[in-house]
């Protein structure tokens, strides 16, 4: 079993090092992608793939939702209109069709699969046995014990019985949307739900076998503070979840339509949200969790501290997973696809989704295919931002470079935070401190090599602490 350890987060460096950057779900970052992308170069992406027996990671987006949550920058569909379901479900069958004529879907089980939106619980129980029939149909659906199988819930949105049918359907990790349990914050976000039912929940699904359960929150909404988020992570703690993911709240109302509901006086400054992490970092890791890196917490048995420790760790599109599977097949509106050197995205409106399909076409809408310097790259950063270590000689055997010379530049861009003792660089390993380890963004950014151009044409990234 993984021992954990308690952090003493330093204010001061939390505070010099809270600048924006991407959270670097992939690399290059989805800024990178370009419209000359098109559905032939993911065709021949599969295509080069299709002799291929590796398992196979599915990813559906579900984009719609009853009511809006302020913060929420996803791709969602907000809506009360249930019909809208049943032209999605039509739709995401034909895409299925299509990619099931590019691989050779039965000789690749899929180990991992992941409904993520929006709400995938608003499909009622109907839609969502015939999703899971469709994808068994069109894929070969994993049946040991193994696989990972998760789904994101809104609590607000199920019951016992949901509960029931989702782990009838195979799903095996649930992940719950809590944020936030003071009331006024909630009321700020619009997204009020009562404490006693998240409770009930929870202790119904602790019955039903889930491999899994984790909590989604958020810090830096409006309302908060040491003393509400303090009463958050009592009850979080109190509930015990398997794993944590604590999101840093970006304000970015000129990108989000949403967040304009959200009085910008009400939110926390910088200096109060450095609070709020250090107090977030600081109750988790003395509760016994482990800080996996990047928002995430986990317990020490959990299968991604333990992936952490064999190798088996890594980071994608939904965060940190475990490497059962190296190509991701995304479907739905707005999916991102990865396979070896590609990442497509589809379109991200439901008509330019549908209009592809009726023409028998894939709905890629931009991507990119990576270049010897960003699987180098990628590499790097996956290594840092997983196992915050980084083996120099191993590296520059397997891409014939000369590491300190190839990253001159990242290396200068390094040097305050090896000063302030968050990375440590020697002859063989670039490797993370302790202190170091909520800086892990801030590390990886010295080796984007588009960030800087990013910047230049004015994408914007939410704040690294």
């Amino acid at each position: 079993m993984l021992v954990t350890k308690t952090f003493k987060s330093d204010p001061v460096l939390l505070k010099k090092y809270d600048v924006s950057g991407p959270r670097y779900t992939s690399y290059p970052t989805a800024a990178q992608f370009t419209d000359t992308f098109n559905e032939q170069d993911y065709l021949q992406a599969l295509n080069n793939d299709v002799s291929s027996k590796a398992p196979l990671s599915l990813y559906i987006h579900l984009p719609f939702c009853r009511s809006i949550c302020y913060y929420c920058a996803c791709n969602k569909i907000v809506t009360k209109d249930k019909t809208v379901v049943r032209h999605y479900l039509d739709y995401l069958r034909k895409e299925m069709a299509l990619i099931r004529l590019q691989l050779d879907v039965y000789q690749r089980p899929v180990t991992q699969l992941h409904w993520g939106g929006g709400t995938p619980t608003f499909l009622d129980e109907a839609e969502m046995t015939e999703l899971m029939h469709h994808t068994a149909s069109y894929f070969t659906l994993e049946t040991q014990q193994g696989r990972d199988y998760s789904i994101e819930i809104d609590p607000r949105t199920v019951n016992h019985q949901t509960i029931d049918l989702l782990r009838g359907l195979g799903f095996n990790r649930v992940s719950l949307g809590v944020q936030d349990v003071n009331k006024t914050v909630q009321k700020a976000i619009n997204r009020v739900q009562d404490i006693d039912e998240l409770t009930d929940l929870v202790a119904y699904i602790r019955t039903r076998s889930f491999r899994s359960l984790n909590f989604d929150l958020i810090y830096g909404l409006p309302f908060q503070t040491e003393i509400t988020m303090n009463q958050t992570l009592d009850k979080v703690i109190e509930l015990s979840p398997d794993r944590i993911s604590c999101y840093n709240y970006a304000h970015l109302p000129e990108r989000f339509t949403s967040q304009r509901a959200i009085d910008r006086h009400t939110l926390p400054n910088a200096d109060q949200k450095v609070g709020m992490l250090a107090l977030i970092i600081r109750r988790f890791t003395e509760a016994g969790y482990v800080y996996i890196g990047m928002d995430h917490f986990v317990k020490p048995d959990d299968s991604l501290a333990i992936a952490r420790q064999d190798g088996t760790l890594c980071r994608n599109f939904q965060g940190y997973s475990i490497a059962k599977a190296t190509d991701l097949v995304g479907m739905g509106v707005s999916s991102i696809s990865s396979f070896d050197r590609v990442y497509a995205q589809n379109h991200r409106t439901l008509e330019h989704y549908y209009q592809a399909l009726d023409a028998s076409q894939l709905p890629v809408a931009h991507g990119l295919m990576l270049t010897d310097e960003d699987v180098l790259r990628r590499t790097v950063i996956q290594r840092l931002s997983c196992y915050r270590e980084l083996n120099i000689p191993e590296l520059e055997g397997a891409f014939s470079i000369d590491f300190k010379l190839h990253f001159s530049k990242a290396i200068s861009q390094l040097e305050p935070l090896i000063e302030d003792d968050i990375i440590e660089l020697s002859q063989n390993s670039l490797a993370v401190t302790d202190k170091g380890f909520p800086f892990l963004r801030n590390i990886c950014m010295a080796f984007d090599q588009y960030l800087e151009e990013s910047r230049q044409k004015g994408y914007t990234y939410s704040k690294t602490l």
